[in-house]
């Protein structure tokens, strides 16, 4: 009891968290030999956003992770933290 006590007391001095966060976060992917027009076919999963938002999919089957294409990597993000929690809820979802 005192040792978890001292982790906790010595975890808040130092300022870090004693349990790391469950926030889901960013991850890029590279596009290798292809770029932002030419996106493989093994990528079938990425679907444009929208005409007015080039260079943005929705990853999967639902509207939570936005990628962005630049130059030959895709950078993916949960859409909260992509656009932030006031604008992603006006993102057009097209999950078809």
């Amino acid at each position: 009891m005192k040792m978890v006590s001292a982790l906790l007391l010595l975890s808040t001095l130092l300022g870090t968290p004693a349990v790391p966060s469950r926030r889901p976060s960013c991850y890029k992917r590279a596009l290798k030999d292809h770029d932002c027009h030419n996106i493989p076919e093994g990528m079938e999963n990425l679907r444009q956003i929208d005409d007015g938002l080039q260079d943005h999919f929705w990853e999967g089957k639902g509207c939570e992770v936005i990628c962005y294409c630049n130059l030959n990597e895709l950078l993916c993000c949960p859409k909260d933290i992509f656009f932030g929690s006031k604008i992603s809820f006006v993102i057009p979802c097209n999950s078809q």
